[in-house]
Formats: C-alpha cells, sequence, structure tokens
C-alpha cells in the first residue's frame, strides 16, 4: 500500500492550523467541542507557540501582546 496522504492533509509534523492572534496568552481546545481535547492556557514567548494536543500553531500579530502582557 503506498504511503499517500488524503487530499488536504497536512504532512507529519506541520501544524494542523495556523492561528494569528493578539495576546501572549492563548486558550485551545483542539476546537472540536466534544471531540476536541482538554483546553489548556499556551503563552507565546517568543512569536508563536505550538498546542501539544492538536499541533495548532498560534502566531503573535506584529506589534499585539505587548500593552496586555502580565
Amino acid at each position: 500500500m503506498p504511503d499517500t496522504l488524503p487530499p488536504n492533509a497536512a504532512p507529519p509534523g506541520a501544524p494542523s492550523e495556523v492561528i494569528h492572534v493578539d495576546d501572549v496568552v492563548v486558550a485551545c481546545d483542539g476546537g472540536g467541542g466534544p471531540l476536541g481535547h482538554p483546553r489548556v492556557f499556551l503563552r507565546i514567548e517568543g512569536r508563536e507557540t505550538m498546542c501539544p494536543y492538536c499541533s495548532r500553531v498560534y502566531v503573535l500579530n506584529e506589534g499585539a501582546g505587548h500593552a496586555s502582557a502580565h
């Protein structure tokens, strides 16, 4: 059986989704409602962070996050 990806599938190791945000702390629940994962709060230390459950990548918008950082 050949090793092929279904149409529109991300290659292994690639983020499942890239989300641009304006705050350095984001909450991720996988977005699937009951099919998602436990809600986790992630802090963006540099420019981006990846959810350890669903591999979504959260990217901090340019100039965002500095005024509301705690």
